[in-house]
């Protein structure tokens, strides 16, 4: 995987990181055109605020994983498993942005449904307001699929750019007290990247020298069944 900077922020070092999500969907609507409309980030640098914003204003899901001291809200009972008041594990369904509620459901084989003394009168849909924890509901519940799928794949591709910014290029190391150099510097980090993915992109393509040795299948040449 490549990964290029779309657009980078420089701000002191006493504003958090998380203050650059809104001034960043703004700059790609302003200069794109287009903006994200998911964002997978780190969970200790976004606020409930700053997702709820981005979730109101730019209809832009902010997926982050749980921190520890966070409490769970119903309908979850893990960090990546949601039940009906019965017990039964239900699935997401929806996002309803008129109401902004998510909506939940029993899954097609369920457990437990058969043997609850509320079956009769279940909807076997349950809806819940998504304002109330951003983290776990928002935009795009962190116990669906593409949620849990998004933090496996995607998050995990944060740490080496940053690890190349801040290590191979030395930045973890050094405090800058003059903003022109703070701004030459990230143009010139940004150049790195760039020019390092330009390499790649232009490196040619390695060719097998043991091609020729390698076992191949061969073709009987019967006739075929008519």
């Amino acid at each position: 995987m490549t990964l290029v900077p779309l657009v980078s922020g420089i701000t002191p070092a006493n504003v958090a990181e998380g203050g650059l999500l809104r001034p960043s969907l703004h700059w790609c609507r302003q200069r794109l055109g287009w903006w994200p409309g998911i964002v997978v980030a780190d969970m200790g640098y976004l606020s409930a605020e700053g997702k709820a914003a981005a979730r109101a204003d730019w209809q832009c899901a902010v997926i982050t994983k749980l921190r520890a001291d966070m409490k769970l809200v119903p309908p979850y009972v893990s960090a990546t498993r949601v039940e009906c008041p019965q017990g039964q594990r239900l699935e997401w369904w929806e996002y309803e942005p008129e109401s902004g509620q998510q909506w939940f459901r029993v899954p097609a084989e369920p457990e437990l449904c058969a043997h609850c003394w509320q079956a009769a009168a279940c909807p076997g849909h349950f809806g819940y307001a998504a304002g109330t924890h951003e983290t776990l509901l928002g935009l795009l519940p962190l116990s669906s699929r593409v949620a849990q799928r998004l933090l496996r794949q995607v998050r995990p591709w944060i740490e080496p750019a940053q690890s190349f910014e801040k290590n191979q290029l030395g930045l973890g190391q050094m405090f800058f007290n003059s903003l022109r150099l703070t701004w030459q510097m990230s143009l010139w980090a940004d150049s790195a990247v760039l020019l390092r993915t330009m390499a790649w992109l232009d490196t040619p393509t390695e060719v097998a020298l043991l091609a020729g040795l390698q076992a191949r299948q061969l073709e009987l040449g019967l006739p075929a069944e008519k």
